[in-house]
């Protein structure tokens, strides 16, 4: 399940949400895009406004007097904290995951990316990102590196339409999908793009199976989930240049090779969250008429992602000194 910012009132309704939530599954997995910047759904009763990731790159361009690196040091130093603060209030309220880093990278071009990108250097990426990760996991968060291979490139949103790059394979492994292959032993998550790249494949990134199953699994050698970008997006609702339905688009992200499909907005879009029920039947008729199965390796990816170890209450994690001193390493 995924969480909005029209699902927040305060960390009591919040919690109260999340335990309900829980009572009726309690291996489900509450989710939320919490980054920082503009993306983050909980703002105010107490929660930190985390700095969009591009202030971390800004820091690292900044070097000491005399100390060769050292802006390199405070920003990874301060994304690790960043990382820390975010996953541990969320956990403190109940939220078991954001999906966040944002792996992209920032050619200046994208209005949807934008300051959510750490820097247009793939090697400075991978290294904040990576502090990013080791403080969520400080928290006991898993982590989803975001859109594969790379929507940084393109002008258009995917939110509104389908962005089309027209790189070719070997310029985009070259760049922007680096990150996620140093990343490959510390990503617990992947999120692919409502992107077309034509010289690859006409199918956009997240319903191709040669971006995920060929690329991701096979060369990359990605073990963890992936999950499927919004599918109410306009990038997710033409496939081959025909309209599809949401149980349509579901269906070929899970044949794909994506092991979650998410489908935001529809409970506030459709009378009564109608659109989900259809989806969810649609699915399971789909399953019996053999258009996609159920997979055990799939379910086992997503029990991964749940939080590893005891949650701390948030009266305790106020007074907590390694919360109080990630605090003081934020930009």
């Amino acid at each position: 399940m995924i969480l909005f910012g029209r699902n927040w009132e305060s960390r009591e309704q919040l919690s109260a949400l999340c335990a309900e939530i829980k009572e009726v599954r309690g291996d489900l997995l509450v989710c939320v895009d919490h980054e920082g910047g503009r993306v983050q759904r909980f703002r105010s009763d107490g929660f930190t406004h985390l700095p969009p990731m591009r202030r971390f790159g800004e820091l690292w361009m900044k070097d000491g007097k005399g100390r060769q690196g050292s802006g390199a040091m405070k920003a990874m130093a301060a994304a690790t904290a960043a990382g820390y603060v975010l996953g541990a209030e969320l956990r403190a309220c109940g939220v078991d995951f954001s999906f966040t880093p944002v792996l992209d990278l920032d050619f200046g071009a994208s209005s949807v990316i934008g300051d959510r990108s750490f820097h247009r250097d793939p090697r400075i990426v991978t290294l904040l990102a990576r502090s990013l990760m080791q403080g969520l996991l400080q928290a006991g968060v898993a982590n989803c590196g975001k859109h594969f291979p790379g929507h940084g490139y393109v002008k258009a949103d995917s939110h509104l339409e389908i962005p089309v790059d027209e790189r070719s394979l070997k310029a985009i492994l070259a760049d922007d999908a680096i990150p996620y292959e140093w990343l490959g032993t510390t990503l617990t998550s992947v999120m692919p793009a409502h992107v077309i790249y034509p010289k690859v494949d006409k199918l956009p990134a997240g319903f191709s199976p040669r971006w995920l199953n060929e690329i991701l699994r096979d060369q990359l050698q990605f073990q963890g989930a992936i999950f499927s970008d919004d599918l109410s997006m306009a990038g997710a609702r033409k496939i081959e240049g025909r309209d599809v339905t949401f149980t349509e688009a579901a269906v070929a992200a899970l044949r794909a090779g994506c092991d979650m499909v998410l489908l935001c907005n529809e409970s506030v879009n459709s009378e009564g969250g109608k659109a989900i029920d259809e989806m969810l039947e649609g699915l399971d008729a789909a399953r019996e008429r053999g258009e996609w199965q159920a997979n055990e390796v799939s379910e086992h990816r997503r029990l991964a992602l749940l939080p590893c170890g005891p949650s701390t209450s948030w009266d305790a994690l106020m007074t907590e000194p390694r919360y109080m001193r990630a605090l003081q390493l934020l930009p």
